[in-house]
């Protein structure tokens, strides 16, 4: 059995430094719930991220911005119930960190002492570094969340890759600089030109993380939705499908009613 599949310690923010450190790439997939979470966990995934993703694909809402601090303390909960091993990582949803560090302070604390996850994760660079350095303060984890910030869409107007022009190059540039010497512990890179996202990594000492980002970042996450194939309606460029599950489980639903409607299900083994 790899090594990998043998982890029997919690991962930290020490242990993807030493991962780092030492070039092995590390692997964060999203989770909101407790059988997925311990799934993956199983697994020997080294990351699992409760992701404000959870507002599209758990509840079907347009964009991040609808889910609330409550809600995501309650998928957090459920994650951090079910592993054993990986770093669990929670999102501050749209709101919670913006330019107020005592409110900013108050929510992470919230996250913390209710769901028992390893650390934050925070949209935003120069804009909300008071809000960092009151967290990190306190002694919570913080990991940042650059390039494109979908808590920003609406400034945006579009998914578009961040970061094209030397402008915008720049400031990203600058951002991931500033957080490092505030004290995050990783900065999560997304949908940014590869280029730039390698450049990023070689100057940092800590871990980048990357979606959209290429692979010269230091680990990878995805939508666990979208690796397992639920989600047929998104095919970004950077996603690649390790499993089709929304043909799997369509196609065994269908087999379920064609089976109670024939009342072959249940049968004389499975009746009591």
């Amino acid at each position: 059995m790899s090594n990998y599949l043998k982890k029997t310690s919690k991962n930290t923010k020490r242990t993807l430094q030493e991962m780092k450190d030492r070039g092995e790439k590390i692997s964060m997939l999203t989770a909101y719930d407790y059988t997925m979470a311990s799934i993956i966990d199983k697994a020997g995934i080294d990351v699992i991220l409760v992701g404000d993703s959870a507002s599209n694909v758990m509840a079907g809402n347009r964009t991040t911005l609808s889910i609330t601090l409550d809600q995501m303390i309650y998928h957090a909960q459920s994650v951090v119930r079910a592993v054993k091993s990986a770093m669990v990582i929670v999102d501050m949803p749209f709101g919670a960190c913006c330019g107020n560090p005592m409110k900013s302070l108050d929510a992470a604390v919230r996250v913390m002492q209710e769901t028992g996850a390893d650390a934050i994760k925070i949209e935003g660079g120069q804009e909300v570094s008071e809000d960092i350095k009151k967290i990190l303060a306190a002694g919570i984890p913080v990991m940042s969340h650059l390039g494109l910030m979908p808590q920003s869409i609406h400034n945006y107007g579009n998914y578009a890759i961040r970061a094209r022009n030397e402008k915008e190059s720049e400031k990203l540039i600058s951002d991931c600089l500033l957080v490092e010497s505030l004290g995050v512990f990783g900065i999560l890179l997304e949908k940014i030109p590869s280029y730039t996202a390698t450049k990023i990594s070689d100057m940092l000492k800590i871990p980048t993380i990357g979606i959209g980002a290429g692979s010269g970042v230091d680990g990878q996450v995805l939508v666990i939705q979208d690796v397992m194939g639920m989600n047929d309606e998104f095919s970004p460029k950077f996603l690649r499908r390790y499993a089709d599950l929304h043909t799997v489980m369509s196609e065994a639903t269908r087999h379920y009613i064609e089976d109670v409607k024939s009342v072959s299900f249940p049968n004389q083994s499975e009746s009591y």
